[in-house]
């Protein structure tokens, strides 16, 4: 592989790569050599990710005035988790 000027990925293909290099890292069948290389570039990967990542919930903090909350709704009094027919519907 030549070395280029490095293409910035996107957090899908950071992520999507980082799995086919564990995968080959966990058949076991690549040598000392190889698997030093796969191992420094899945920690390139893995830090392309987090940094993503850590992009993300800061626009969502500013989105939502400084408090990161939960994406999933608290049940109210009034619904239960089988019967969402207790929410206020107007």
């Amino acid at each position: 592989m030549a070395a280029k000027t490095p293409k910035v990925l996107n957090f899908e293909a950071a992520l999507a790569e980082l799995e086919k290099v564990v995968a080959d890292m966990e058949t076991g069948k690549l040598t000392l050599e190889d698997s030093l290389t796969a191992y420094k570039r899945g920690a390139e990967l893995l830090q392309i990710c987090r940094g993503r990542l850590q992009d993300v919930q800061q626009q969502v903090q500013v989105l939502e005035d400084g408090t990161l909350k939960n994406f999933v709704e608290p049940l109210t009094q009034d619904a239960s988790p089988a019967d969402n027919s207790g929410r206020d519907h107007g």
